[in-house]
């Protein structure tokens, strides 16, 4: 089981259950966390390379390579971080990309790390050009040049480094350039977990928190949790509650149901702020195309909340599709929702012609 506590963004575990988890919710999110790899649920790839990596840097007593983790919130990028220390026996030093805005920011975390020590980075594609450049050279020499003074008189004093592990995580790849890339040692992508590895997850975390579940609703519980470990833990405990207040405490298939329709979680995973997109989409707007811009101020959001918190599982629900003349419903968009797609005219393209002919 794994889940991340990632604090840098926004994503639909928090939008389902409101304001973000109290210290209570924090503390009970770090008891549930895996401490160690076997206790780890999914991504088997991952586990399996990950493990060769640390059992090989142990057998020769060495620090082991850096680690560049990516994939979407939620997945376990955090918790794996902590498992490398756990299992390299070091301690770990958290921070993130945003917190990095120059570079002496970078060299006073670095100076002062211990011999064998996790430095974890989240959201590592947010770090600051200068802060990244001094990272290349740690990275692969262990040292540093510390600039004194400006101008023409400024000069550079070396400062080695002891051996550390720099795990970093981003959930998009893509953004962080080839040299920063190149230097990690090993690099692995979190995938979404599938029903069964989510109701594992649900059901270890019930055992954990005393919570009594059937394995139908574990599995409802799963089935709604769009592929997270993270959100499948807050929709427990949302569920958990629920249970205790309206019935005897045990979850099943029809409390798990019951208790997710009060926070508006429908049976596909979907909220409140999908439903709103899907729902402009296809009542004011035919089913599309429509500008993202648009879209957003159909919903009342801004269209980084639309584009970045609710399209992403829209779109690989099959529900939604991006083209280059804006966003389109699907047809499983029209199921889902109940409605009938209006009759395509003139355009040929299988969406409504707005504007008429």
């Amino acid at each position: 089981m794994n889940w991340d506590d990632d604090t840098t963004g926004t994503d639909a575990s928090e939008r389902l259950v409101g304001p973000a988890a109290d210290g209570e919710d924090q503390a009970v999110e770090a008891a549930l966390r895996p401490k160690d790899l076997g206790e780890f649920i999914g991504q088997e790839k991952v586990r399996e390379q990950l493990d060769l990596v640390l059992r090989a840097a142990r057998a020769r007593g060495a620090t082991a390579d850096h680690v560049l983790l990516s994939g979407a919130p939620g997945l376990g990028k955090t918790t794996l971080s902590m498992i490398i220390a756990a299992e390299m026996g070091a301690p770990i030093r958290i921070t993130s990309g945003p917190a990095i805005q120059h570079a002496g920011d970078l060299a006073a975390i670095l100076s002062s790390l211990q011999e064998g020590e996790v430095l974890f980075l989240d959201e590592i594609h947010r770090m600051s050009r200068p802060a990244e450049e001094m990272l290349y050279m740690a990275m692969e020499d262990f040292r540093v040049d510390v600039i004194v003074g400006k101008g023409p008189g400024a000069t550079a004093i070396p400062l080695e480094l002891p051996p550390f592990t720099l795990v970093g995580a981003t959930t998009r790849a893509g953004l962080l350039p080839p040299p920063l890339r190149d230097r990690f040692g090993f690099t692995a992508h979190m995938e979404f977990y599938g029903p069964k590895e989510l109701e594992r997850v649900v059901h270890r975390s019930a055992g954990l928190l005393d919570v009594d579940i059937d394995p139908a609703g574990a599995a409802e519980i799963a089935g709604r949790s769009r592929g997270t470990p993270r959100i499948a833990n807050r929709l427990l405990r949302r569920v958990r509650d629920y249970a205790q207040v309206k019935a005897d405490g045990l979850i099943t298939e029809e409390i798990a149901a019951a208790a997710l329709a009060v926070y508006e979680v429908d049976a596909r995973g979907l909220d409140r702020l999908d439903r709103a997109v899907l729902e402009a989409l296809l009542k004011l707007f035919g089913g599309g195309p429509v500008g993202l811009s648009t879209l957003a101020v159909a919903v009342g959001e801004e269209r980084e909340t639309v584009e970045e918190v609710a399209e992403p599982f829209l779109v690989r629900e099959g529900l939604l599709a991006r083209t280059p003349r804006g966003r389109v419903a699907t047809p499983a968009a029209w199921a889902h929702l109940g409605l009938t797609p209006p009759r395509a005219q003139g355009s040929g393209n299988g969406q409504q012609d707005l504007f008429g002919t």
